[in-house]
Parts: structure tokens; sequence; C-alpha cells
């Protein structure tokens, strides 16, 4: 488990994420972090929900359109 301590920065609150963990998340500074409620607090995630469910439609219309699409494509 990692403690993190809330700290000023400027005029707000923030936390200073250890190295292990943006390695963990796989980010590196300049990236965006995605805050997700949970039953249990938050999830931080570098992925943006909105474009993981935008993504999944696209998918399911190429898949159920297939034959069009490949029409279209000739």
């Amino acid at each position: 488990m990692t403690t993190l301590k809330v700290t000023t920065v400027g005029n707000s609150a923030g936390v200073i994420l250890p190295r292990e963990i943006l390695q963990h998340l796989r980010v590196e500074k300049g990236d965006t972090l995605y805050v997700l409620p949970t039953a249990d607090g938050v999830e931080l995630t570098p992925y943006d929900p909105e474009l993981a469910r935008q993504m999944d439609v696209a998918e399911r219309v190429m898949r159920e359109n297939r034959d069009v699409l490949k029409k279209l494509a000739e």
C-alpha cells in the first residue's frame, strides 16, 4: 500500500505520484489521467472511458455492417 499526502499546488491541492505508480500506469509528466468513481472510492486510469465506449460502438457497427463496408471500400 502506498500512502500519498495532499499538498498545496499553487491555489489548489494535489498529490505527488511516485515514479513506481507512474510506471505502473504507464504514464509520464504531461499525460492525462481519468478519475473514475468506484464502489470502494476512485480509480486512476490513463484510459478514457468515453473513448473506450465509442470504440466498442464503432467495432459493433463495423462487425454488423461488414458486407456494406466491404462494398464501399471497392
